[in-house]
This record gives structure tokens, sequence and C-alpha cells, in this order.
């Protein structure tokens, strides 16, 4: 499978919420930041942790501006992410 992203691509994380196990951060949910690059691939953790066997995703390292996620600071944050957490945000 392609990677879905590329280093330099704006991403919005999904901004729902689920029931048990989730790797992605509430804090991150809903933001727009940049990927920075590929992190390789494993399994969705969401997936194992709910006992299912899980194929391998891509993961991405995705950096946002502190005052996005937090509403304050002036550095920025990375943070790794499935891809499946991820949509393409557009202009």
């Amino acid at each position: 499978m392609a990677d879905r992203f590329a280093p330099g691509d704006r991403v919005r994380t999904r901004s729902v919420d689920v029931a048990g196990h989730t790797r992605l951060p509430g804090y991150a949910r809903g933001a727009v930041g940049t990927v920075v690059e590929l992190a390789g691939r494993h399994p969705l953790a969401d997936e194992r942790a709910r006992g299912r066997d899980a194929e391998p995703h891509a993961v991405y390292h995705v950096r946002f501006a502190a005052a996005d996620l937090f509403g304050a600071g002036d550095h920025s944050v990375v943070v790794e992410l499935w891809e499946d957490y991820l949509v393409e945000e557009r202009a």
C-alpha cells in the first residue's frame, strides 16, 4: 500500500471520541499539523488493545504549533500518529 501522506503535507487529526483505547491524544484531536516524516508501519494499537489482529499501517511524525494544541507557547510539538487518525487538510 502506498503512503497516503508525504513530508510537508498538511493534515488534520480526526476529532471523534472512541470507546476504549486510542493512541490519538485528546489534546491533538481536530488539530492541523504538518507531516515531518514516515515513522514506519505498525499494527494499529487501538485494534490490538481490543484483541483484534491488525495489519501494519503507516505511522507519521506530525508537527503542531503548541499554541494550536494548548492555547499558548511559541514552540512546536511532534506527535507520532497512525495514518488512520489523519485526513488531508485542504487550504
